[in-house]
């Protein structure tokens, strides 16, 4: 739960609440904090991961909360040794503990020593940012670009930095993807050149609420359906041969990708099992066909276009076209 509270805590923040319900929670945050990492003493890992635990340093600065230096120098120390995560999520991981190592510097909440190295650490982090960026000006996937555009606001690099422009230029024409409350909590602050960074310091004497609820239509249903072939494979040396499914799948013209599985776990039961992990940016998969992606054996499922596009959307949001073939691979990072 450190990242669902480092969330709550942020978010509860932005909304200027008076300062006694909120202690407790603080205090719960710090203490999931600790007992997320001496937990994971045999992995060399948080029992979460290092995008929950930055959160949860990055929750703690913005209220103005000092973090003991051991356990900052933890993701320091995993920053500097290429540990914070595969290619499918090291930009939201990198962006996120950037932003903690900005926060704490900003704050002045470690001494100088501490705050010179998190300035070379952040500095590195934002480089790696623009390398990872695609020529569509993606970066990493459209879900952790706004991820990235908080990194570079919140550095100040913004004006000078080519990626940012074109990033915001890929997240204007991909805003149709941001159609949950964490999706669009992450990119809402980016379109009005804010990072989280700058709750810590809003005046909130001088915000009106202006807050009203908003009637969503539900999409429009697509007639007909549609054929989408699914393939699993494992990449893994362990496996004892690559594609260990390949079916083509009937579903609903409007169906995602989380559909797909469904209607095949339906069909064929004794052939085909998955399983996902409920998170703030919806469900994360887990398991297929009995094989578990796990962080303590760096091994996650990459969910690909053929032959070989990645996916910039999870599962529950991608929406297949008829006739597309889509890989869930078993890969290591």
């Amino acid at each position: 739960q450190t990242g669902r509270l480092a969330l709550f805590l942020l978010g509860l923040r932005a909304t200027c609440p008076r300062p006694e319900p909120h202690r407790a929670l603080v205090t719960r945050l710090k203490y999931s904090l600790e007992k997320d990492w001496t937990g994971s003493r045999q992995y060399g890992h948080p029992l979460t991961s290092y995008y929950q635990y930055g959160l949860g340093v990055l929750a703690l600065c913005v209220h103005h909360k000092r973090v003991r230096e051991e356990v900052i120098r933890r993701l320091l120390e995993a920053q500097r040794h290429g540990r914070l995560g595969h290619s499918g999520t090291a930009v939201d991981t990198e962006a996120v503990v950037a932003l903690a190592f900005t926060c704490l510097q900003r704050r002045r909440l470690v001494g100088a020593q501490l705050a010179d190295e998190l300035q070379v650490a952040t500095e590195g982090m934002s480089r790696n940012m623009a390398e990872a960026q695609g020529p569509d000006g993606i970066i990493g996937n459209i879900y952790s670009t706004p991820w990235a555009l908080q990194v570079f606001l919140a550095t100040g690099v913004c004006q000078t930095e080519p990626a940012h422009g074109r990033a915001m230029a890929a997240l204007l024409e991909n805003l149709d993807a941001f159609g949950t409350a964490a999706t669009m909590a992450q990119v809402l602050p980016v379109l009005h050149g804010h990072s989280y960074l700058d709750i810590s310091s809003m005046h909130c004497r001088e915000e009106p609420d202006t807050l009203t609820p908003l009637d969503m239509e539900p999409p429009p249903e697509v007639p007909g359906n549609k054929t989408v072939r699914l393939v699993v494979e494992c990449s893994q040396p362990w496996c004892f041969e690559l594609r260990l499914y390949d079916r083509p799948v009937s579903v609903p013209a409007a169906a995602s990708l989380l559909d797909v599985l469904r209607a095949a776990a339906s069909q064929e039961p004794q052939h085909f099992t998955f399983d996902t992990q409920d998170t703030a940016q919806g469900p994360f998969l887990t398991q297929v066909l009995g094989l578990e992606a796990r962080q303590q054996k760096r091994n996650y499922w990459q969910l690909l276009r053929a032959p070989s596009t990645p996916l910039q959307a999870g599962v529950a949001d991608y929406r297949p076209n008829d006739g597309e073939t889509l890989i869930l691979r078993l890969s290591e990072y």
